[in-house]
């Protein structure tokens, strides 16, 4: 009797009690799941990068010898454009006529918002090794590399470096060290499947667009060092064309041969 009296005279705070038991069950088991359900997808995963893990290094190392060699670079790179690029550009395996790019430059609309559909890279039926093009210093991996690409190294003229450090700048500034590096490896293709002898000759022949006249950064002259002095490139493939989705469309740009995207910049080469 007594006891049924009790629960009679303290059912509300039962029936709280219950509930917040209940309430409490239920956030452990809720916590639970989720940290179960957060681990099995971090372990399926697949890398979130494709970025080159060493390339602050890379760039680290870049701005030392930057520092160190800038007397000896300006009287290293004295020769004049036309005729170390036409020697180097001998050695580049060519396979388009030089105007095929003056030819086939698009223009551009501004974009709409919608339309043209995204190419995508072709991959290839192993897939890639990122490791292994990490290792042999491309910024960048990609799932479509082109193992047989190589591109003669290209000697600059003060003139030109200066212009190219400026053109990286106003092309993918906002893009850092590998964006400049982007930039500059287009230029080298340019000038070594192309055969333009000069950093101007890309400019007005490939139509590129992008401010001279804003200066430079570190990042963009470390990137010109490195893809040019050192003969590195920032992606296992050749590219030769590019542009910014969010500014405007081009069906040209997605018809040709998808290599990749970088902080909204979409980078192709050609077909063939």
């Amino acid at each position: 009797m007594k006891i049924k009296e009790f629960f009679k005279d303290k059912k509300n705070i039962i029936m709280v009690v219950c509930v917040l038991v209940v309430a409490a069950l239920l956030f452990v088991h809720s916590t639970i799941t989720n940290s179960v359900m957060q681990a099995k997808s971090s372990a399926s995963a697949e890398p979130t990068s494709n970025i080159n893990p060493h390339y602050k290094e890379i760039m680290e190392n870049g701005a030392a010898a930057l520092t160190q060699d800038t007397t000896s670079m300006a009287e290293n790179t004295t020769s004049t454009a036309t005729s170390e690029t036409k020697a180097a550009t001998t050695a580049a395996p060519t396979t388009v006529p030089k105007t095929t790019t003056r030819a086939t430059r698009p223009t551009t609309q501004p974009s709409t918002g919608a339309s043209i559909p995204f190419a995508t890279a072709i991959k290839p039926e192993t897939p890639a090794d990122y490791n292994a093009q990490w290792e042999l210093g491309y910024l960048v991996a990609i799932d479509n590399p082109d193992t047989s690409y190589q591109c003669a190294k290209v000697e600059l003229t003060e003139e030109d470096r200066d212009l190219l450090e400026r053109l990286c700048m106003g092309e993918f500034g906002s893009g850092g060290f590998i964006g400049a590096s982007l930039i500059a490896q287009a230029v080298k293709d340019a000038m070594c499947f192309d055969g333009y002898t000069s950093v101007q000759q890309v400019i007005t022949q490939c139509r590129y667009t992008g401010s001279t006249s804003m200066g430079t950064t570190d990042e963009c002259r470390q990137a010109v060092r490195y893809i040019f002095d050192e003969n590195h490139d920032a992606v296992q493939h050749r590219i030769m064309y590019m542009y910014a989705p969010n500014m405007v469309q081009s069906a040209f740009h997605e018809s040709q041969n998808f290599i990749l995207s970088y902080q909204q910049v979409r980078f192709f080469d050609r077909w063939g």
